[in-house]
Formats: C-alpha cells, structure tokens, sequence
C-alpha cells in the first residue's frame, strides 16, 4: 500500500483531554476515568462522570456519514427503545452554556426529537448509557432462537416506514462502487491485480444476477452489520449497542452473518433463527438464495475499506497482512470459491 505516514491523520487530535472536554460542552462532566474500546472505524469512549453514571462517547469518523444519516441512526434507535426493542438509544444531549467553548458547539436532533448529534470542529459526536455482555454461543439452538427472536422485532419496527438517507444494501453499493475505486485507487500489485479484476467482475455479475431473480424483493430498515462481533448478550438477552451501519436491505442481511458456514451447512442453525424470528415477523424465503451473493459483496466492499482507511494508524496496526501480494492471492482464489457457489446453487 501506499506509505500515508505523511498524510492528514484521522483522530489526530483527539486527546483524552479534548474528549472529557467534549463531554463538558454537552453538561457531562468525567470524573477523569477514561477507557478507549475497541474501534476502528470511530473512537469511541468508556467515561465515567462525576453524578456517578458511566456513558459511552463515540466520535465520528469525518466524510464517512452526513449528518443526516448519523441523525437517521440515531432516530431509529430512539424508535426501537421506545417499542422497547433492547438496543442502546443515544442520550439527548444539552450544551452548557456556561462552558468555555459553548459558543463553538452545534448539537442537532431529527425533527421533533431530541438533540443527540454534537460538532465542534472536526470533531462530531455522541453519547449514549454504558451496557455490556459478552458474545452469544451460537452453537446453542435456543440462544439462536432468542437471537431469532429479537431480529424479528426489529424487522417488525424496520418495516414501518423507509430510511431517507441511509445506504442501501445492493450490488450497486457494496459491491460495483467499491471494486471500481480498488482498481483505481487501491494499489493492487500484480499480477494479482489483473487476477483480481477478472474473478471480481464475474463473482459481482453473478451476485448481481442471484439479486435480479428474487423478484419483488421486500426492502427494509437493518441492523446492516449484524454479524457476532455486533451482538452482545446479557442474562436478559441479546442486545446490539450500536448501528452504526444501519441500511436498507432484505432482511436475510441481518441473519446470514450468523451462520456457521454455507447454507447447505448451516441448515440447523438457520432453522433455530428463523422459528424465533417468524414469532414477530414473515420471512421471504426466496431471500435465502441470497445469501452467496451478500457473502461476495461484503468481500469486495471489506477489500476496500481496508484501503480506504490505511491512512489511519490504527489499521496498518491491526491488519499488517492486507495489501500484500498473499492477500490478493488469497482474495482471487476466495472469490473463485464464490463464483463456483453462485453457479452450483
């Protein structure tokens, strides 16, 4: 990859002081205990404050979303909580005007909502309650029943109405734009490059084809990265703390990721889900044809938001392997093994 050492660093000036500072401009004020999770994409803030309640700080990712859709996010939380789906909803947030930089600060709501989005500078932000867990055991038929169970709520509160602004989970979206900025701007050596090109452009046909022949398809608000890493679980349940990539999709998006392999492999385990999830909601069975198809346009679009973000610290850090000539290797072969399930199914 190219070397951006030299580049505009993302989070660059976020200290922990400009965080707790952050925090004080919308009235919450930290106790000085401070724990940065485990975040790539934004950063995001265990902090403790001083009334004794323990919030979760995330900052924005600049020029990923537009406020809208952060705003979007936002106010479908709030919607789930409220039909008491267990989702972590962001906390209204109240400038201080006797803060030293209230002057500088905005802090937006959707309409008729209440204020949950802040900016000042660069810097946009939210905060919402604390709540852990750990990871389900999903080799467990009754946690996937229950995991089941809860999607379907969800989906029955995604249905309601559309998103305006939020992306759609297609081929156009995941799988086109994000293979065509690769080849222009992703630094594929060769000649694993014009490998890549070749099975990326037959695997993205055909996952396109698999989509064009579910006709009718319904299209709903997700989760959009439902995936374990994603679902937390507690003695009461499961739970997801963010959504950050909600989107519009078919609801197979929000199940397939839980899977333990292909389909033909995955036959108990989808059956578990979906007996909880058809207790709230239908399910289109047709979608299931669908599920190859998602797994190759999550390949591509993962291929480029590694170099979209190798300019971040963070990332060359955590993924030292990728841009190498092994990983495009590994990644035309891989999609050779999806071009070979898309035809067989």
């Amino acid at each position: 990859m190219t070397d951006c050492r030299d580049a505009p660093q993302p989070f660059q000036d976020l200290t922990p002081h400009a965080v707790l500072d952050a925090l004080a401009d919308v009235g919450l004020y930290g106790d000085g205990r401070l724990l940065q999770l485990n975040s790539y994409e934004n950063r995001v803030f265990q902090v403790s404050l001083e009334d004794g309640r323990t919030v979760v700080a995330k900052f924005y990712r600049a020029a990923r979303w537009t406020n809208a859709q952060i705003l979007e996010e936002h106010a479908f939380a709030l919607e789930l909580a409220e039909a008491e789906v267990p989702v972590v909803a962001p906390l209204p947030l109240h400038p201080d005007p006797a803060g030293p930089r209230a002057h500088s600060l905005s802090c937006w709501g959707e309409p008729g909502g209440p204020p949950t989005l802040a900016e000042q500078g660069a810097l946009r932000y939210a905060v919402a309650p604390r709540r852990a867990g750990r990871a389900p055991e999903l080799d467990d038929p009754q946690t996937l029943e229950w995991i089941g169970r809860f999607i379907g709520r969800l989906h029955s509160v995604g249905r309601r109405k559309g998103f305006t602004h939020r992306r759609s989970v297609d081929s156009a979206t995941l799988g086109t734009a994000p293979r065509a900025w690769l080849l222009d701007q992703g630094d594929l050596p060769e000649p694993e490059r014009s490998r890549w090109a070749e099975v990326s452009r037959h695997a993205l046909q055909l996952a396109s084809e698999r989509f064009d022949s579910v006709g009718g398809l319904r299209r709903l608000r997700l989760h959009g990265d439902c995936h374990p890493g994603n679902l937390l679980w507690t003695p009461e349940g499961p739970h997801f703390v963010d959504l950050d990539d909600c989107a519009t999709g078919p609801a197979v998006q929000d199940l397939w990721m839980l899977l333990p392999g292909d389909l033909a492999a995955s036959r108990p385990a989808l059956a578990s889900l979906l007996e909880g999830y058809e207790t709230f909601c239908d399910f289109d069975h047709r979608e299931l044809g669908l599920i190859e198809a998602l797994r190759t346009l999550r390949m591509i679009h993962h291929s480029a938001w590694l170099a979209q973000r190798w300019q971040d610290p963070a990332f060359p850090v955590a993924f030292p392997w990728f841009g190498s000539n092994a990983y495009w290797a590994g990644q035309v072969a891989q999609l050779q093994e999806q071009i070979e399930q898309l035809q067989r199914d």
